[in-house]
């Protein structure tokens, strides 16, 4: 396989795994270079054929995901494909490599116009927060006069990132905050970031690593070769274990970042502010403000240790403290990410329906006390006692809902069974069940508390997504606003 990231595409035989957005992507991009491309696809859906008929110039293969076509000579998969599934099988024993689409981008990097080198990747991973810390780097690049964007697992394809101004007649971007799953890792090899984050560590996608270990050693790629710094979590071991572990550049250093005062190399707080005793001259001796806990939208407490992540990344690439705080003020965080959404009667309603697992939603749980706490849906697996252990000095009820409720049902029995619960909505969905979800914890909560949707699990068994989830949400609270004025 030619591993000359500019030539040699011509004729080459790739197939695209997966007929998503990625895969999509990748399959166009891989097409313009001149590679024969075939997508394969185990799905026949009429959305699937409505795709196909899209790519012009490229074979579709639907309803047939396991089978290599012959005369591959490689595999571009999409970041959902299971490392066991049966076509990297016959990949690997047809000595056919297999890339994922962040892999292919990393290879497809232009010299930019002026400088002979590529734009350089500030890269950030973790069980959760990678998208706000993404974002908030981004905003911080910008702030500080550079032409970027949030791109990877968010925003902009990582590929159509790459290409920018160079297939296109947009602008190459200066540097890119990117945003990278454990899937994008794992089919990653080549990686070597000029700077990264590995926010936390918690079980999830087990399924699909088979195990956390494998999960945790799929994260740890971010890591290998880094040019500058290793950005990595005070209030989580794991994180750091990644760093020792880690075959990096000469040079490259460790930089922690946590909620305390700033030990030497770390990014922390000091009286509100946010202090920076990692990128600065004499730095055993001297610190440097670099903004403060209100510029950050919500100021949650995992929310500013996202702030300082994407701080710490920033300054690894020279960015002054000014741009920081100008950044941090100019970013306003996605929707269903611990975002207010009324005050009723002296309660605060909070939407986090994107907090789909324990780990998201032990953060959110943490940063608001007293709560009426809205939790359930699909588990995913997910085991819960920690969780309510954590949660239940903070709890003044909760409301149970969706197909798993019985395992929160049953660790609030075990943890804190003084808790008052109501289960509602069983058997419904959508908008009339999120309806009666929110009128069930209105019915709990006192002035001065908050009610709390930060679900720890999954939608799909009675929402689209979380998007919906959230959305309605939003509505449910804003109609009982609106019923009680």
């Amino acid at each position: 396989m030619p591993h000359d990231q500019l030539t040699d595409w011509n004729g080459l035989p790739v197939t695209v795994a997966g007929l998503g957005v990625s895969g999509i992507s990748a399959a166009r991009v891989l097409h313009r270079l001149g590679a024969a491309v075939t997508v394969v696809d185990g799905g026949d859906s009429p959305v699937l054929r409505d795709r196909a008929a899209e790519l012009t110039g490229i074979a579709v293969r639907l309803g047939d995901g396991d089978s290599l076509p012959e005369g591959t000579r490689l595999v571009v998969t999409s970041p959902g494909w299971p490392p066991s599934s049966p076509l990297f099988a016959a990949a690997a024993a047809a000595g056919v490599e297999i890339w994922g689409d962040v892999e292919l981008a990393w290879r497809l990097r232009r010299p930019l116009p002026g400088t002979g080198e590529p734009a350089p990747w500030l890269a950030v991973t973790g069980t959760n927060g990678k998208t706000t810390t993404v974002q908030m780097l981004a905003s911080i690049l910008t702030a500080a006069g550079k032409h970027t964007a949030a791109v990877g697992n968010v925003g902009v394809s990582v590929l159509d990132a790459v290409l920018a101004g160079f297939e296109t007649d947009s602008q190459p971007y200066d540097v890119l905050a990117v945003e990278l799953s454990s899937y994008q890792l794992h089919w990653a090899p080549s990686l070597r970031v000029h700077s990264a984050a590995v926010l936390n560590l918690a079980p999830d996608h087990l399924d699909w690593h088979g195990s956390m270990e494998a999960y945790a050693a799929d994260k740890g790629r971010i890591y290998q070769g880094n040019q500058v710094a290793c950005v990595y979590n005070l209030a989580d071991p794991a994180t750091e274990e990644l760093v020792r572990e880690a075959d990096v550049e000469e040079g490259c250093r460790a930089i922690g970042f946590g909620l305390a005062a700033p030990a030497l190399s770390t990014l922390g707080v000091v009286d509100g502010l946010l202090v920076d005793r990692a990128f600065v001259p004499d730095r055993a001796k001297n610190a440097a403000e670099i903004g403060a806990v209100s510029d950050i939208d919500p100021p949650a407490p995992h929310n500013i240790t996202n702030a300082l992540a994407a701080a710490a990344l920033a300054r690894a690439y020279g960015v002054d403290a000014k741009a920081v705080r100008d950044g941090l003020r100019a970013f306003k965080p996605d929707a269903h990410r611990i975002a207010h959404v009324a005050e009723v009667g002296g309660v605060v309603y909070v939407n986090d329906s994107k907090a789909t697992n324990t780990h998201a939603a032990a953060a959110s749980l943490r940063a608001y006390d007293p709560v009426v706490w809205i939790a359930g849906g699909l588990a995913k697996g997910a085991v819960f006692d920690e969780l309510v252990q954590d949660a239940r000095d903070r709890l003044r009820a909760v409301v149970l809902i969706g197909q798993d409720r019985a395992l929160i049902r049953q660790a609030l029995a075990r943890h804190a069974p003084d808790v008052p619960v109501i289960e509602a909505a069983e058997g419904q969905t959508g908008a009339t069940a999120m309806a009666e979800v929110v009128r069930a914890a209105a019915g709990l909560a006192r002035e001065g508390d908050t009610v709390l949707l930060a679900p720890a699990c999954a939608s799909m068994d009675m929402f689209t997504n979380y998007g919906e989830r959230g959305d309605l949400f939003a509505g449910a609270v804003r109609g009982l606003a609106e019923s009680t004025e």
